[in-house]
């Protein structure tokens, strides 16, 4: 077996048979970005998925996920697959040689023969997918998880917050928090990844808490932190993001489950209905059964958790794709939404594309001055007001003020859902109202 080095500038050269076997071969490396139907392929990518599948005709054929750092493809053997089906295992680097088709409008690579590589002289970062960002994009891990901690210990309730400290404290899950990814692939995979997501949903529960105050903040807060910590557990990240044989048989809820129950019982007089709250926060924020939640949710902030856990991890993996797309206004068709996302300049005076232009923190982080941040500041605001001289005045006369119905209280106050619509009693049991 030829040891083979990837390189993005050398063209294929061949071992001569004369050749001892310990000549190194240099391969172009071809990336899964680039690939483009039609295109005939030697290069390296790393499996991650294989599976021994049989067509309508009845012949078997092997179903496999080619990975790199920009992103995975979907490839097919068709030919000799009791030959090549022994010769590699997922997680390992293989030298591919086929084409390039479509197939239901996505690039697919009709393997012709594949070879398991010796991963030696192989750069693991080329073939892990959505590539951790530039240092001088994210925070240091230990810098977030104090962010964490500083928010934890402005937590109200005494019970929660020993609760959470506990977590934070605890030796099976603080030294993993700043260096875990959030997720395998599809948003904050990267290490220390895990620490930006939960600082995120915690400062959106926050924000959600001044919205709408019936909602308990304390409970918010929990949920935003609980809800993924387990991941420092469910996942390895020493080489590559793999499952734990726990994180498989288990899954980070039960996990987090276990581990209030376990914190819980060690904190004198915790009440039994706050720990039951706090667990269904988590056990619910998946949001629906087939998405592996064991719980629909059933308090307003399990369903408040939910839908910012929702909107963080969707906007983080857009912002992901965008940022290794290649072009310039519409990415190429993103396989996990199926269709093209739009990364060029919003057409508003602020002209400025989503991934361009991060938090002010960052800039600062960067070693660019508030002074240049200031000076940018005021352009755009001078900006906007030319913009705005410019405009046709179309000022109008304010509507009347409507008269306010006698018969309606002078105070309104919140309601739930189900007792405005009636559901009440039939949605009394947890399983009769489905989420939406």
């Amino acid at each position: 077996m030829n040891t083979t080095e990837t390189t993005p500038n050398e063209a294929p050269e061949a071992v001569p048979p004369s050749e001892p076997a310990e000549k190194v071969e240099l391969v172009r490396k071809v990336y899964v970005k680039d690939l483009r139907p039609n295109d005939r392929l030697l290069t390296v990518f790393r499996v991650t998925r294989k599976q021994k599948n049989v067509g309508r005709s009845g012949k078997a054929f092997l179903a496999i996920s080619l990975a790199d750092r920009t992103g995975e493809v979907d490839a097919r053997i068709f030919d000799q697959v009791d030959r090549f089906e022994p010769a590699f295992a997922v997680g390992d680097y293989v030298l591919v040689q086929g084409d390039v088709i479509t197939f239901h409008g996505r690039p697919q690579v009709l393997i012709a023969s594949v070879e398991r590589l010796d991963p030696e002289p192989i750069d693991e970062r080329e073939f892990t997918p959505l590539p951790e960002p530039r240092a001088e994009e994210r925070p240091e891990g230990s810098r977030v998880v104090a962010q964490i901690r500083d928010i934890v210990e402005r937590v109200a309730d005494p019970y929660v917050k020993r609760l959470l400290l506990a977590f934070l404290d605890d030796p099976e899950i603080a030294p993993g928090l700043p260096v875990a990814p959030a997720a395998k692939g599809v948003h904050h995979a990267y290490k220390g990844g895990l620490a930006e997501h939960v600082l995120s949903v915690m400062k959106l529960a926050h924000r959600v808490a001044d919205h709408y105050p019936m909602a308990d903040r304390d409970l918010l807060v929990a949920g935003a932190l609980l809800h993924d910590i387990c991941k420092v557990k469910e996942l390895s990240y020493e080489k590559s993001f793999e499952y734990t044989d726990e994180g498989r048989l288990v899954g980070h809820l039960v996990m987090t489950a276990q581990k209030i129950r376990q914190h819980a019982s060690r904190i004198e007089g915790f009440p039994p209905l706050l720990e039951q709250h706090i667990t269904h926060l988590v056990l619910a924020h998946h949001g629906r059964l087939e998405y592996g939640s064991p719980k629909l949710p059933m308090t307003l902030e399990a369903l408040l958790v939910h839908l910012i856990d929702e909107m963080d991890s969707r906007v983080a993996s857009w912002l992901e794709i965008m940022a290794r797309d290649p072009n310039d206004r519409w990415t190429d068709a993103a396989k996990l939404y199926n269709r093209h996302l739009w990364k060029g300049p919003v057409p508003t005076v602020r002209n400025r594309p989503p991934v361009e232009g991060r938090r002010k923190k960052e800039k600062r982080r960067e070693g660019r001055p508030a002074r240049a941040e200031r000076a940018e500041r005021s352009e755009r605001t001078e900006r906007v007001e030319r913009t705005e001289a410019a405009l046709p005045d179309r000022t109008e006369a304010p509507a009347p003020e409507k008269p306010r119905d006698a018969a309606l209280p002078k105070d309104l106050t919140f309601k739930p859902f189900s007792v405005l619509t009636g559901e009440a009693s039939e949605g009394a049991d947890g399983g009769g109202m489905a989420s939406s």
